[in-house]
């Protein structure tokens, strides 16, 4: 089968490709990038005119609630919508019922999103049993089931003894640990950013200090150990300039941001409306600068959705009793182009980039990328396509996204998984 995707505008970072071509597909792989107009057998044609042809996004932490929360959403759901959003593969979070901290959890996952047939589902172990941060999970059995990295998710490993020892042993595997750097003792029960916003409405604030100090820490011991950190859902000024100082050292230490960290301020929590609420919470404007400056230079390379659904009953209720999280898949590149394309931050190349070869070069899977010979998972990408989030419309089983109704420029149009589309807004 050859496949010719023409009269597009190829985006791949990962050789820094940027320019009208065709792209040539034959048996699931892609072929070779053509210069526009060149002749060339083709069984089918798709016509690309006015669009972006990426590689398929990657996902590095999303929150797949099966087992144990199918209420939320279940691997064939969270899959679809990753198809719907561009994504081709995304790393499942193990904080599951049970949690994913062995062998057989980590094989269950493999086993229905085989069932499911939609994206890749790249399996996260845990790092301790349970995600209770005391004692250290089956790391050699579930790396054997597949575990591409290790996190306990929302849960911060407070200990830093285990955390070093686990850095020491994931380091054997080459395998990062993907974590969530917030001090319990100073997030618990918080529900938004700690400052003027939080004072004015009475509300329970999460200081930036909490990010800045676990950050600080988890540095430390990446460079004590020699192991590799990643630090999800940077939200801070502090911890990017401490990153950004981490990797002049050398120190294996990488990090990712969330398109509502760099849409959404403080501020919105004065609606009071629990689909604001997020883990990290939203910060303010002089923060969100910071979060674009690390992707500017380079300190950030990582973009994730955070996918985190929660069924509507259990958003409806008060402030303080909601669970933190927004159901992000369907809406990231949305997000992302009107919080960094349209203001011109960042260039196209540089967005994908983030969406693609950074977290494959986090996670060491060997996709995000239009090389010849690479697997054919390809985004097509209208970069100028009005229109509305209708989260009554989402894939997912959940539809907690504050941008509901919200006017967005940039739409992912098809999704192609081993050079197949399978998913599709349009016809081709």
């Amino acid at each position: 089968m050859r496949l010719l995707i023409k009269n597009g505008t190829i985006v791949d970072p990962a050789n820094r490709v940027f320019g009208l071509a065709d792209l040539l597909i034959i048996d699931e792989l892609v072929s070779e990038v053509l210069s526009p107009g060149t002749e060339t057998h083709a069984d089918r044609v798709i016509d690309a005119t006015g669009l972006l042809v990426c590689p398929g996004f990657i996902d590095a932490h999303v929150a797949l609630r099966e087992p144990g929360f199918e209420e939320d959403e279940t691997i064939a759901t969270a899959t679809a919508a990753a198809l719907a959003g561009g994504f081709t593969g995304i790393a499942a979070m193990p904080d599951t019922n049970p949690v994913a901290d062995n062998r057989g959890a980590a094989e269950f996952v493999n086993r229905q999103a085989e069932r499911a047939g939609n994206c890749r589902v790249f399996p996260l172990g845990a790092v301790t049993k349970g995600c209770k941060g005391e004692e250290l999970a089956e790391i050699g059995q579930l790396v054997q089931a597949g575990a591409v990295a290790f996190t306990d998710a929302k849960s911060p490993v407070g200990n830093a003894e285990v955390m070093r020892r686990a850095l020491e042993y994931t380091g054997m595997f080459n395998r990062p640990i993907l974590h969530h750097s917030m001090v319990p003792e100073m997030s618990e029960g918080g529900v938004m950013h700690e400052g003027f916003e939080s004072t004015r409405l009475g509300l329970r604030g999460i200081p930036a200090a909490a990010n800045d100090i676990m950050t600080s820490r988890d540095i430390a011991l990446a460079e004590l150990t020699e192991g590799r950190i990643h630090i999800m859902c940077v939200t801070t000024e502090d911890a990017v300039s401490r990153i950004r100082m981490a990797q002049a050292r050398q120190v294996n230490v990488t990090a990712d941001v969330t398109p509502h960290h760099l849409l959404l301020t403080d501020k919105v929590m004065g609606s009071f409306d629990t689909l604001y609420k997020c883990n990290p919470p939203l910060r303010s404007q002089q923060h969100i600068d910071a979060l674009i400056g690390g992707l500017k230079d380079g300190t950030i390379t990582v973009i994730s959705s955070d996918h985190q659904p929660f069924a509507i009953e259990k958003k409806s209720v008060e402030l303080d009793a909601a669970p933190p999280g927004i159901c992000g898949l369907e809406t990231a590149l949305a997000i992302c182009a009107e919080a960094l394309i349209g203001p011109g931050h960042l260039s196209w190349l540089q967005l994908i980039s983030c969406l693609t070869i950074g977290p494959a070069t986090v996670l060491g899977v060997p996709y995000g990328t239009l090389s010849p010979g690479a697997t054919a998972d390809v985004v097509l990408i209208d970069p100028d396509e009005s229109w509305t989030i209708d989260a009554s419309e989402f894939h997912s089983r959940s539809a907690n996204s504050p941008f509901d109704g919200r006017s967005a420029i940039g739409r992912v149009v098809a999704t192609l998984l081993n050079g197949t589309i399978r998913f599709q807004t349009r016809d081709f």
